[in-house]
């Protein structure tokens, strides 16, 4: 079986939740495609398919055939080095294999490429990657196209304002004319004169033709991509919001064509169908825009990245754009300047601002042999440092797409607003027939002098109903927010691998923490040696230390840092053993050497010498003590203690404020970790759990639930665990927990277990993480309320009679500008 591959499409054309659901449906359909996922707010598909079976041109051809289009970008290079034609075929072939090109033509007379290509699969910068690696040399021409994604969505924005303005210039004029024509204010030349001696306020047989003249652009210019997408929709055997628009329109223009011509009496509606074309075209421009708002946190990432790089090659200091700087490039970087690429300093030292990254405001030290990352900002001293991860793979980038990918994603809360979309359209048709029905045969009877017929009457709250239905609003709830939401977290250094983490995470009521690297500092440090009077603590330390060399357990790393320290020259240890959960044995000069902790010593049968009272001691001061044996023997005890961080006891705090259980898991000794827990405030501990047995504690906190008590009586809840660790000796309880979050450093952000990481390593993320869910949640809530509230008060009030069709048009244009609107004021909301 061939693996699967995956690329994301942006869309252009998307209205509404129908035809996200249409984009879905018929990508689906394809032979090799896995899964299709469309996102209306961000407006890209996420596909994963076989890439044996299809490519990108037979998706983007589907996309195109169903009536949509997919955003492309062009990219004019002069080309250096072209012998011949055949070097014009031969790149021009090596172009069109790359993944993402859609299109590409070598010219050799001119010296001259264009490549077509998809900008969110492959960049500008990897296309003349590619043709540098074919053995010539590309230039750009005419500036910077990089973003092309953003220039087709800024064009169909600009489309859509052009659309309105014509569409107010022709509606204004037609819509005064007609009510002030209802309402006898136009001059007399407007009156047929017979009329207007008799009181009569009859218009001039021209003055129909006068409104038909201003509504006819406006119908079939500015209202006729409503045809377009209605012809589109059926054609898929679908219907959206371009149905119900074209439908409500056109009964109304259609209607009052005869009347215009002579053939029947009666009213014209022209200025109905304009005003309803015009007002939801507005509402569409503000919608476009206000999307366009939510991945601003998206494009200040993408800002961030430096220009260019100063490089040093064959000893010349060189500057080259930020794109052609190739892993194990030496990198200079002046005080003031920003970090091109990610790399390890080789020479100076310094601090760096990686608060755009990490969301921390101080600046870190640097030094030789400390990781940088690209984007940060170098504050005071020059920094040499060797490259060591370019282009897509720079942790800027990784956050970026993951931010990207968790965008795209469905949130579970959001089934319900597809499962009603998918039959809405249908249903509002249906209902606008019962409507037209109900009013012709069933309605009151007219007054003997009423201006309109019961034809008439029976139509307009036809209109009305099918104007004023809002799917598109019930299609945004959901995206807009979580757009913005995880857009806002990784700001503020939370990155969520996907929407579902982002609501499962506000869902959360205990929180267990795992103790080393998370709580502490995760880098213990020798505190006491104490021995039983046998040996000194130098011999001591120095046996400890040869059995531990090499070793990667943080207090193994600890005793050997010491030893090394001080001096002692360790030797080679033989028969090495490890006990997992207990400790390491090995044969030290001849004689047998064990460092563990008591239950080690205990399953051995060792004899502690007097020992117990100073294990004890160092135990209640949160030291782990180490116990070293030799040929059968306690010998000594090694205390190790790990510092807590800065910030660990506020954040704790600022959790279990919020309602939050906090509950610390670790496999050091009981008395230890509760000295550590007492330091920091936790509710419960955990303690002595091997490393196995974390992800069955933390099933056993699922299973156990929340006891609570409201209003006087007990409750239980089920409970939802988000478990926090280093994303490494973790996985299995991160995986087990309903949402992992884990601990990063910066530079690794993508962790495979955890759903969520916090960049900058601080527990105090945590909080932010969960209080910015609850907030994402809460506004999902509140955009999926109007949305239904609207549809379910709005749809039986137009029904009924009670809506014109005109205001039934501006309330559905507002309806999505509310929702977007709303999601916005998460990137305002104080998080932690």
């Amino acid at each position: 079986m061939s693996e699967t591959q995956q690329l994301t499409l942006p869309i252009t054309g998307m209205t509404c939740a129908n035809c996200v659901a249409a984009v879905e449906r018929n990508l689906k359909k394809l032979d090799g495609v896995q899964t299709a996922v469309v996102n209306l707010s961000s407006e890209r598909a996420s596909v994963e398919f076989d890439p044996l079976k299809l490519g990108l041109a037979e998706l983007v051809a589907r996309v195109e055939y169903i009536g949509y289009g997919v955003a492309t970008g062009e990219a004019d290079l002069v080309i250096k080095r072209l012998a011949d034609d055949s070097d014009a075929r031969r790149l021009e072939n090596a172009l069109r294999k790359m993944a993402g090109v859609l299109d590409a033509q070598v010219i050799y007379a001119t010296k001259k490429a264009r490549v077509k290509y998809v900008p969110t699969v492959v960049s500008q910068a990897e296309i003349r990657r590619a043709v540098a690696a074919a053995g010539f040399e590309a230039l750009e021409l005419g500036g910077d196209a990089e973003d092309a994604e953003a220039a087709a969505r800024q064009h169909e924005i600009d489309t859509q304002r052009r659309l309105l303005l014509t569409g107010l210039a022709f509606t204004v004029p037609l819509f005064l004319l007609s009510m002030g024509r209802d309402f006898g204010l136009l001059p007399a030349v407007f009156y047929a004169p017979v009329q207007a001696m008799a009181g009569m306020r009859d218009a001039q047989p021209w003055f129909n033709w006068l409104l038909l003249a201003l509504a006819l652009p406006v119908q079939f210019y500015v209202g006729w991509q409503y045809y377009v997408g209605a012809a589109k929709a059926l054609r898929n055997r679908s219907a959206n919001m371009d149905v119900l628009i074209a439908m409500g329109s056109s009964a109304a223009f259609f209607y009052s064509l005869p009347i215009t011509f002579g053939w029947l009496p009666g009213h014209v509606y022209f200025e109905t169908a304009a005003v309803i074309i015009t007002l939801i075209k507005l509402g569409k421009f503000l919608e476009a825009r206000a999307k366009g708002r939510t991945s601003e946190a998206i494009k200040k990432l993408m800002g961030l990245r430096a220009k260019t790089a100063r490089v040093v090659r064959a000893g010349v200091e060189l500057e080259v754009p930020v794109d052609d700087v190739r892993v194990g490039d030496v990198v200079l970087v002046r005080p003031g300047e920003k970090i091109a690429v990610d790399g390890v300093v080789v020479e100076g030292r310094s601090a760096v601002d990686e608060s755009m990254l990490t969301g921390e405001s101080l600046p870190v030290e640097k030094k030789p042999g400390d990781p940088v990352i690209g984007a940060t900002l170098n504050k005071l001293g020059l920094l040499k440092f060797e490259a060591t991860k370019v282009g897509r793979e720079t942790a800027l980038a990784q956050i970026v797409r993951l931010v990207e990918e968790a965008q795209a994603s469905k949130a579970p809360i959001q089934k319900l607003a597809d499962q009603v979309s998918g039959v809405f359209v249908p249903a509002v048709i249906a209902l606008a027939a019962l409507t037209f029905a109900g009013w012709y045969f069933f309605g009151p009877p007219l007054p003997i002098n009423a201006d309109i017929s019961v034809f008439t009457r029976a139509l307009v709250n036809m209109v009305a109903v099918l104007v004023i239905a809002c799917p598109c609003a019930m299609g945004l709830a959901t995206p807009t927010a979580v757009m913005v939401g995880t857009g806002r977290g990784a700001e503020l250094g939370i990155l969520f691998r996907s929407s579902e983490a982002l609501e499962r995470a506000g869902k959360v009521n205990v929180v267990v923490l795992d103790k080393t690297g998370t709580i502490t500092k995760g880098q213990p440090a020798v505190t006491d040696i104490v021995t039983d009077g046998q040996i000194t603590q130098e011999e001591l330390l120095r046996a400890a230390a040869s059995v531990e060399r090499g070793s990667e357990h943080p207090l193994g790393e600890a005793i050997w840092a010491e030893a090394t320290a001080r001096g002692l020259a360790l030797v080679e240890p033989g028969g090495f053993e490890a006990e997992a959960g207990h400790g390491v044995a090995a044969e030290v000069d001849g004689r047998q050497v064990a460092v563990g902790n008591l239950r080690m010593m205990a399953a051995r049968g060792y004899p502690l010498n007097g020992l117990e009272a100073v294990v004890d001691r160092l135990q209640g001061e949160a030291k782990t003590a180490m116990l070293v044996s030799v040929d059968g023997a306690v010998r000594g005890v090694i205390a190790v203690a790990d510092t807590v961080k800065d910030g660990s006891a506020e954040a704790i705090a600022e959790l279990r404020k919020m309602g939050l259980r906090v509950v610390m898991l670790t496999g050091d000794n009981r008395r230890t970790a509760e000295a550590i827990a007492a330091q920091v405030g936790v509710d419960d501990v955990l303690a002595e759990v091997l490393p196995g047995e974390k992800a069955a504690h933390v099933k056993a906190l699922q299973e156990s639930g929340v006891r609570g008590q409201e209003s006087g009586v007990r409750s239980q809840r089920s409970a939802v665990v988000a478990m926090v660790g280093d994303g490494v000796n973790d996985a299995p309880a991160l995986a087990q927990a309903d949402v992992g979050l884990a601990i990063g450093t910066g530079t690794d952000v993508a962790m495979a277990a955890a759903p969520v990481t916090l960049i900058s390593g601080d527990l105090r993320g945590v909080a932010r993480a969960i209080s910015l869910s609850r907030s994402t949640l809460r506004t999902i809530k509140q955009n999926l309320f109007w949305a239904f509230f609207y549809n379910v008060i709005l749809i039986p009030a137009a029904a009924l009679g009670y809506l014109n069709p005109m205001l039934a048009a501006g309330a559905m244009a507002f309806s999505s500008v509310f929702v977007v609107s709303n999601s916005l004021r998460l990137r305002g909301r104080k998080v932690g």
